[in-house]
């Protein structure tokens, strides 16, 4: 990483939060030897920036916020945020696994997630977690008994799913049916009332993913308030939280477009005060994290196939797998200056399949074989969203940089490490 060298020259999304930190402390990276030596790839998280993001975000009182465990499990970031005061939103018990070993409270943990089994339910209840999102008429009496049977009551949000007559496509589904949540209509035939042990207050409602519009968002939450506040009425339920799940994006395309929080937070104002709820939820992921974080991995070979330019890496979607499932490529650039123009290059990783793709970007035309390439907004949806297995390449590094020391948290591992 030392091929850092003209700040100024280097794209926006590159000058933000990790590089000035590392061209500062330029001799403390040529002192750490090991950092992206024998490894095909490895990520990096700013967790100074991180601290300066969280507390922008924590700066108001309009909305409780939960941290979605699924954008970046890595424990030094669990431990970031819960110094900051995020809660926690798991949705599998190794995720639980790591949070509570971060010493988080579990008063401080949601679970959700639509496979929630009796038996994962009545392992969270007896570890402490005491406030759930139900999925399903199954999970609702599973959880009322496994309650009753160790004497709790723990808060419980109803997951609904609504439909939209335009429709439109997106990562949780937008207007298709999903496995998350049920309809209103199958949620009105129960009786709150027949579940005791549980004190059902409140509904969880979250279908929309990486949205980059104030308005688009707004339109959304406010469509949301009239069916939900029916759905309520027609339980006898005493709605006090309103969970709006995630969804905000961040603008791996760089189109010039992104969410203003300000905005958010007056939006939110009020549609809480639309709901009536005493609390209003969010549960962020890459809105949070996605800035503090890169991956860096070289070029292997570069080729013209068909009038394009290829690049061949040593890391692909083992490492990255977004880009081949959202169509939304990381933003890319290289390490080293360079004065050549951009040209447009096919970014493939090592993976035999044509599924290995990380996007065509612009990159400096002179672009060679060994160079490194960075990849940006990568703190979200990186290492544990990747398919790290297939064709047994090394399992990539992480790296953390706190307080100007860089210190690694996992080293990169051959495929021995896990083979049997």
């Amino acid at each position: 990483m030392t091929e850092i060298l003209n700040y100024n020259a280097r794209p926006s999304w590159l000058r933000s939060s990790l590089i000035g930190p590392l061209l500062k402390h330029g001799e403390l990276m040529n002192s750490h030897a090991e950092v992206g030596q024998e490894e095909t790839g490895y990520f990096i998280y700013d967790l100074d920036y991180l601290e300066r993001h969280l507390a922008t975000l924590l700066q108001q009182d309009v909305i409780k916020l939960w941290f979605a465990v699924k954008a970046n499990p890595l424990s030094r970031v669990i431990a970031a945020l819960a110094q900051q005061g995020f809660n926690f939103d798991v949705a599998s018990q190794g995720e639980l696994t790591q949070v509570l070993a971060q010493n988080v409270q579990a008063e401080r943990i949601l679970n959700t997630g639509p496979a929630k089994s009796k038996a994962q339910m009545k392992a969270f209840l007896s570890q402490g977690v005491g406030t759930f999102v139900v999925e399903s008429l199954n999970q609702l009496q599973w959880l009322n008994q496994a309650a009753s049977e160790l004497s709790c009551q723990p808060q419980v949000l109803l997951r609904v799913q609504l439909q939209w007559q335009e429709g439109e496509k997106n990562p949780l589904g937008g207007n298709e049916v999903t496995a998350f949540g049920l309809s209103c209509d199958e949620w009105q035939t129960i009786k709150v009332t027949d579940f005791p042990a549980l004190n059902i207050n409140g509904l969880h409602i979250f279908q929309w993913g990486n949205m980059l519009s104030n308005e688009r968002m707004f339109e959304l939450w406010s469509q949301m308030v009239t069916p939900l506040l029916t759905l309520a009425e027609n339980l006898a339920m005493n709605l006090e939280v309103l969970d709006l799940g995630g969804g905000l994006g961040v603008d791996y395309l760089q189109t010039g477009q992104g969410l203003s929080w300000s905005t958010i937070i007056a939006d939110l104002a009020t549609i809480k005060a639309r709901a009536g709820v005493n609390e209003l939820w969010l549960e962020l992921g890459r809105y949070a994290v996605a800035d503090m974080g890169y991956y860096v991995t070289s070029v292997v070979d570069r080729k013209q196939n068909f009038q394009q330019q290829q690049l061949i890496l040593a890391g692909g979607i083992n490492h990255l797998i977004r880009p081949a499932i959202t169509e939304q490529p990381f933003p890319v650039a290289m390490l080293r200056e360079s004065a050549a123009s951009p040209e447009y290059f096919d970014l493939h990783g090592p993976l035999c399949t044509s599924l290995d793709k990380l996007g065509t970007l612009a990159i400096a035309s002179d672009v060679e074989v060994d160079d490194k390439l960075i990849f940006g907004l990568a703190g979200a949806y990186g290492f544990t969203e990747s398919m790290p297995f297939f064709l047994c390449h090394q399992v990539a590094a992480e790296y953390v940089l706190q307080h100007g020391k860089i210190e690694q948290v996992r080293a990169t591992e051959p495929a021995s490490w896990y083979l049997r």
